[in-house]
């Protein structure tokens, strides 16, 4: 009877052995999906980043054909196109360029406002509405990511997948947020001229 005993205790352990092998390659499995998850909704907002990128420089020509003497408006934002577009940062490093093309983008939207002929310009319409659509899928798309970067992150703190994640080195991801001392650029861009 001794030997059974011996036995028993022997197959929960390897039991036990098993189920833990077959947990940390579930985990890891789980980790690696989340991890190209948050890169793939990276991804996505960086081709909607690049159509606003676009956009921009048509926007700017319609405007300065109207309004010449506001150079200084069409700089800020021509520079701040700029910024934008060759910042590879972070995603933090990349909401703060964000925020100030945004930023930027207002101040053009409401120079805009002085030029009737501007505002009936079917160019600077058409303009508008491609951004203003442009717009919607760069928020939807941080959306996506942050909430990509929340299950990602989760699952990094989670117990018992910490310590899957710690062995094999996973890092949490950036979350893509608007910072608290810009509260302007919380507000979104306007671009309905009706």
């Amino acid at each position: 009877m001794r030997g059974n005993g011996t036995l028993i205790v022997f197959y929960i352990i390897c039991g036990l052995a098993v189920a833990i092998v077959l947990y940390v390659i579930y985990a890891y499995n789980k980790l690696v999906s989340l991890r190209v998850k948050v890169s793939e909704a990276w991804s996505d907002i960086e081709v909607q980043m690049k159509r606003r990128y676009n956009l921009i420089p048509n926007l700017v020509e319609t405007v300065k054909g109207y309004a010449k003497h506001e150079a200084g408006t069409l700089e800020k934002v021509v520079e701040a196109r700029a910024r934008a577009l060759d910042n590879h940062g972070s995603p933090h490093e990349q909401a703060e360029s964000e925020n100030i093309l945004t930023g930027a983008l207002k101040s053009l939207f409401a120079l805009a406002e002085s030029y009737p002929d501007l505002k009936a310009n079917q160019n600077f319409l058409s303009l508008q509405k491609d951004l203003s659509e442009v717009e919607e899928h760069i928020q939807a798309a941080r959306r996506y990511y942050n909430g990509s970067v929340r299950d990602n992150n989760t699952m990094i703190d989670q117990f018992p997948s910490n310590f899957v994640a710690d062995s094999f080195k996973f890092i949490k991801a950036e979350f893509f947020e608007i910072e608290e001392a810009d509260a302007a650029a919380r507000q979104p861009v306007d671009v309905n001229f009706d």
